[in-house]
């Protein structure tokens, strides 16, 4: 695969030494940092499972609904820190560093303030948000202290996202890796010492997996913050911190607004979908939790290649080479279908070990082992969305992918889940096959968008006040 990546077209990035000097970067080079550092972050979330699930099941299915709530909120995070990567990224491609500096600085301010609003919002809404997902009663306290603790400081990981993006954008993607290695060495220790005990301290169960969670994020936005200040001069300005100037806010909510509102579609659209999980009852919720946490070890892939590809387009965008953004893409596309097959397949066959990780219930087994048969299915069509939308996003394309989405998720996902899954009582395999045909509809719909190549039309200029033309 190495071969490979480093066969394909590079594109020209910002060197950290010099303006004027410049350095090739492959996919490759940018794509297998963004792996590592996604492939740790699944692993603090699976640390967190297969930890607790040493401890409770209950306690697993608690976690994991908080999680799925908190998760919409960290995507509402992430519409800045979407923009803030694409912005960026095309004007480093446009060579005008400093426009670009300018944006990564009013882009952390802003998802400060945005993030402190809504982690405040979670914390005191908490228990009517939990109760309105019909979450189990015995569920209840542990699920509502865990999204107490780390809902309450969410804001903490909208900044991280925020700084991460800019230091992926100018292509110091081993960086942001190097961070989460860091991330997941504490959050791990923290988990030990908060579940188990050692040493006769205080077992802290679910609270203590939140506390690690918090403290391991704050350390690492602290560090990405360092070394963004040291590898990009000038990345941030005290006067344009408090400046807030309102052409770049503009411009951020102009891509982030309509990025976010694909990604937070789908969460969203995930939180009903859970609430019909839940109706089935804890086994089954916990079935889920454990599956897809599976699932994202094989999505990984995907999600990383399109991480890649985005840089990538965004600056052959910025630098109007049209001709090379969509032959990376189609290229990119093909590269993570073939990937997401085999990994599915390769999953499929060791499944039952897999899951014997985390449970010895039989029931979640059985279940558990359906799901990541359909998952063969299920990730190909995925990776249509993770790379094509990636793209068209980069190439400032941002509106058509959240209109499809909505459409997708509300009219195919959302009520074939509900139809299959629990009217017609084929339960969790029912839910999985409104994902596949959700995924793959929307997936060949944005080929189709691509291939039109509309979105050369929506590439910016390197006029500040000018990002996306009509």
């Amino acid at each position: 695969m190495k071969k490979r990546f480093t066969q394909l077209r590079s594109v020209t990035l910002p060197s950290k030494s010099s303006k004027n000097t410049k350095k090739k970067l492959t996919l490759f080079a940018l794509t297998w940092p963004i792996f590592i550092e996604f492939l740790l972050h699944m692993l603090m979330g699976n640390a967190d499972t297969l930890m607790l699930s040493q401890y409770s099941d209950k306690s697993v299915a608690a976690v994991g609904v908080s999680n799925q709530i908190i998760s919409v909120v960290i995507v509402m995070f992430g519409f800045i820190a979407t923009g803030t990567a694409i912005i960026v990224a095309q004007y480093l491609g446009a060579d005008d560093e400093k426009q670009a500096n300018e944006v990564s600085t009013t882009s952390l301010s802003v998802n400060f303030i945005f993030g402190a609003l809504l982690s405040l919002a979670l914390f005191i809404f908490s228990e009517q948000i939990l109760v309105a997902m019909g979450i189990p009663e015995e569920l209840m306290p542990e699920a509502l202290s865990y999204m107490k603790i780390v809902g309450g400081v969410a804001f903490i990981q909208a900044l991280l996202m925020t700084a991460s993006a800019i230091v992926r954008s100018h292509g110091f993607t081993k960086d942001t890796m190097y961070v989460t290695i860091g991330m997941n060495i504490l959050n791990v220790i923290g988990n030990y010492i908060f579940i188990f005990g050692p040493f006769g301290l205080p077992v802290l169960g679910v609270d203590g997996v939140a506390i690690s969670t918090v403290i391991s994020r704050l350390l690492g936005f602290i560090v990405v913050l360092i070394i963004l200040q040291k590898r990009v001069k000038g990345s941030l300005s005290l006067k344009v911190l408090f400046s807030f100037p309102m052409h770049h806010i503009r411009n951020l909510l102009k891509i982030g607004i309509p990025s976010a509102g694909e990604q937070l579609s789908y969460n969203t659209s995930q939180m009903v979908i859970t609430f019909y999980i839940a109706s089935l009852g804890t086994i089954a919720l916990t079935t889920k939790v454990y599956t897809q946490n599976l699932m994202l070890f094989i999505l990984l892939f995907a999600v990383a290649i399109g991480q890649g590809t985005q840089i990538l387009i965004g600056h052959l965008a910025g630098a109007k080479k049209f001709d090379e953004a969509y032959t990376r893409c189609i290229k990119s596309l093909k590269l993570a279908i073939i990937i997401s097959f085999s990994m599915g397949a390769i999953f499929y066959t060791f499944a039952e070990p897999l899951f014997r990780i985390f449970t010895s219930n039989e029931d979640i087994i059985t279940v558990g082992k359906s799901l990541i048969f359909l998952t063969i299915i299920l990730e190909p069509g995925r990776a249509f969305n993770l790379v094509v939308i990636n793209s068209l996003r980069a190439a400032g394309d941002v509106k058509f992918p959240v209109y499809m989405g909505i459409a997708s998720m509300w009219g195919l996902s959302v009520p074939i889940a509900y139809v299959l899954g629990i009217y017609f009582g084929y339960g969790l395999v029912g839910i999985w096959i409104a994902f596949i045909i959700d995924e793959w509809f929307r997936g060949i719909i944005m080929l189709i968008r691509w291939r039109s190549r509309v979105w050369e039309n929506k590439s910016f200029t390197n006029k500040p006040d000018v990002l996306l033309e009509k």
